[in-house]
């Protein structure tokens, strides 16, 4: 029985901007689907809502259903699947800022533009979560190549993709954590990501090299 895989976009982007991942998801043998919605102008109640919905229609007939959220998506993944009545399956963060991103809070800083372009979700971006006591299993990739816009508004003194630090991705409770050399966006495109996604998914855990 093959698993589901429905894939997340990030703030300010649209379903179109995970094709790359969606054809390296389907070349790995899953059923993959992309959850396409509006970042900044729809509510987060909205956005939770048709998302468990639909992880529930793809769930019917005991399928698993993974989701693999970038940025702003797994942050989105973790808050639907708090709830612990849907179907099983993993999920995988890109470069999500789950402990909060200090650039999301210092542009929201900037006045009433900064927090009109970060939405509904404003909040989670900002503050993230404390832990992950979920009942699914959360792996984690981040980047650690420092080129974006965020680099310059997040002021960050340690490794980060240029959005988001590695620290913020670091969330207690997860299963998992990588780090891999692609920066915020290239995530979406990076064939190493790809592999790690796939190795998770399949197995509750990264791949690495033995020492």
């Amino acid at each position: 029985m093959t698993d589901h895989v429905i894939l997340l976009h990030g703030l300010w982007m649209r379903g179109f901007a995970l094709l790359m991942l969606h054809r390296r998801m389907m070349e790995a043998g899953f059923r993959v689907h992309r959850f396409d919605y509006m970042s900044v102008a729809a509510t987060q109640p909205r956005i939770l809502g048709s998302l468990q919905a639909r992880i529930r229609e793809l769930g019917q007939d005991a399928h698993t259903v993974h989701l693999v959220g970038h940025s702003l998506g797994g942050l989105l993944a973790l808050r639907a699947c708090a709830d612990d009545d849907l179907p099983p399956g993993r999920v995988v963060c890109l470069g999500s800022p789950l402990k909060g991103s200090a650039a999301a809070r210092r542009f929201a800083g900037m006045g009433r533009g900064g927090e009109v372009l970060l939405g509904h979700n404003r909040e989670l971006l900002e503050y993230g979560f404390d832990r992950w006591d979920g009942a699914r299993e959360v792996g984690v990739i981040a980047g650690r190549v420092p080129l974006g816009l965020g680099a310059m508004i997040g002021q960050f003194d340690s490794d980060n993709d240029g959005c988001v630090t590695v620290e913020e991705t670091c969330l207690p409770g997860i299963a998992d954590h990588c780090a891999i050399e692609t920066n915020h966006t290239g995530l979406l495109f990076s064939q190493e990501a790809a592999r790690q996604v796939t190795q998770f998914l399949h197995q509750g855990h990264f791949d690495r090299p033995l020492a």
